[in-house]
């Protein structure tokens, strides 16, 4: 009897730990785990609307890039990293080449994005681009004046250029792609020129050098193209004023040129990633169309997919040649880039 009443105590635990190893998997596939550097509203509004439609929830970490790659890299194994989400596609490719990714599959990914914007070796998927354009005084300058990144470099601009510190992603970008275009020295008589044109020296974000135009402390700046549909749609009146200052030029357009810059804001599948169906049910939906028009709406970035136009404000500056280069190269230089804004004393 006291055998029998043991098995059936054994059993019953059996039971116990089989129903609470599968809650365990229950609550287990039922989230996914983003480690984040976007930082934008319409963020919130893409992970409140997949909740609603799947019914996984969605935990966001936020700090920035290099915070999160190295976050991944001490948790290892036991990661509960999803997604790794950037604003620069030099981040996503640290992460692949220290082994933190792992290749992604998305179903008809081809239908969804321009094949220029993915990456050739499958370990991110770009989910909103932006180009990293020339803004101008109304005032000062005629738009007959500019053409190209490298003309900034000229001495007729001296005095007259604003842009943010070289410890800026987003610049850290533009000079990966002017080294992977033109070669070291190129960029590096190219970076001795924007130096010497200083209109002061670098400082704030894309949004305060706009503001600086608008206060008559510079002609011309280098920003990402969204930050003026931000400025252009605020409520603040500062802003407003300081957008309504400023027109866009989006520069290397001539047949001869390569196009304008551009970077991506892209997402990573995790190496260990523990809800990896769910990832990928996310990746998925940030790439539909219903997720893209809200991003172009909200955010006033460019959608991956072509069959979706920008918001009405990104309209009103017309199509762009937009630079092809493999993106990847955009981290492969990096360091260089990096090296160069050193030398010539980009601060």
């Amino acid at each position: 009897m006291a055998i029998f009443s043991m098995k059936k105590i054994i059993f019953g635990t059996i039971l116990i730990s089989f129903f609470l190893s599968c809650v365990n998997q229950s609550k287990k596939s039922n989230e996914v785990n983003l480690y984040s550097q976007r930082h934008y509203n319409v963020d919130k509004i893409q992970y409140k609307n997949f909740e609603e439609l799947t019914g996984i929830k969605v935990n966001v970490i936020k700090a920035n890039a290099d915070e999160l790659i190295e976050r991944m890299k001490n948790e290892g194994e036991n990661s509960p990293a999803d997604l790794f989400i950037t604003v620069d596609v030099g981040k996503l490719f640290q992460a692949s080449e220290m082994g933190l990714l792992q290749k992604i599959t998305i179903p008809s990914l081809s239908e969804k994005v321009s094949k220029d914007l993915m990456d050739k070796n499958g370990f991110w998927v770009p989910i909103t681009y932006r180009s990293r354009i020339i803004v101008y005084s109304n005032k000062r300058v005629d738009v007959s004046e500019l053409s190209t990144y490298e003309d900034l470099a000229d001495e007729k601009w001296k005095g007259r250029i604003l842009v943010r510190s070289s410890s800026n992603a987003y610049n850290q970008a533009l000079m990966s792609s002017i080294v992977a275009n033109l070669g070291t020295e190129v960029s590096t008589n190219w970076s001795e020129g924007i130096v010497k044109n200083f209109a002061r020296d670098p400082k704030g974000s894309d949004r305060d050098q706009v503001k600086a135009i608008a206060a008559g402390q510079g002609d011309v700046a280098i920003v990402n193209s969204y930050y003026i549909g931000l400025l252009l749609s605020s409520e603040k009146e500062e802003e407003l004023n300081a957008g309504k200052s400023i027109s866009v030029f989006f520069p290397n357009q001539s047949p001869d040129e390569r196009g304008s810059h551009i970077n991506v804001s892209g997402v990573g599948l995790a190496k260990n990633s523990p809800n990896k169906e769910n990832a990928i049910k996310l990746v998925n939906y940030l790439i539909s169309e219903e997720a893209q028009k809200n991003y172009v709406s909200n955010s006033f970035e460019y959608s991956v997919n072509p069959k979706i136009k920008p918001d009405a404000i990104v309209q009103k500056w017309g199509e762009f040649k937009r630079d092809t280069l493999d993106l990847n190269l955009l981290g492969k230089y990096r360091q260089e880039a990096i090296r160069i804004f050193d030398k010539t004393g980009w601060k």
